[in-house]
């Protein structure tokens, strides 16, 4: 696992188990939350959001947690990992609710500085579709890439674990 991402729906711990192997593997960890938005939620121009990946995919080593379809023609091709948190909504809802208690009025640490943590009826919705909108279009490009690269679903809170505690610890070597 060199050019590690991580992907699955809002809520599923994307950048929770990105930091993880990140730490793991001695690889620093880039949130495409952080890199699509300035602070006040303005959204980054989409030719510098862009340029921005391609450097960042150009390097060695890398982990890149999130979604944004429009930028995985950028991320695809260069990964050698891609890791899909293929959770039930029921999950994801409780522990975006969970994130918004604990981070309400300031920004996670996978946030863009000055995005404080907030909830609203559109951000409700788009979870709600991933099953139907966004998830097909993942499984069906990472079925395309599973000859060329290694691709894990992980289903369960319990995979995830088991996933992290097979990976060297290069940090303690």
């Amino acid at each position: 696992m060199e050019r590690v991402l991580v992907m699955g729906p809002p809520g599923s711990g994307k950048s929770t188990l990105a930091r993880q192997l990140g730490k793991r593997l001695s690889i620093d960890v880039v949130h495409l939350d952080a890199l699509h938005f300035l602070p006040g939620w303005v959204e980054v121009e989409p030719a510098h959001e862009e340029a921005r990946l391609r450097d960042i995919c150009g390097m060695d080593r890398w982990i890149i947690d999130g979604n944004y379809s429009r930028l995985l023609d950028i991320r695809l091709p260069r990964a050698d990992t891609v890791i899909l948190l293929d959770f039930p909504l029921a999950l994801c809802y409780w522990r975006v609710m969970r994130r918004w208690v604990i981070y309400r009025g300031q920004a996670r640490p996978d946030m863009a500085p000055g995005c404080p943590e907030k909830i609203d009826w559109e951000f409700l919705k788009w979870i709600w579709g991933w099953p139907k909108r966004s998830r097909p279009r993942v499984l069906q490009r990472l079925e395309a890439v599973r000859n060329e690269k290694r691709v894990i679903i992980l289903k369960r809170s319990a995979d995830v674990e088991r996933l992290v505690n097979s990976v060297p610890n290069w940090t303690i070597c």
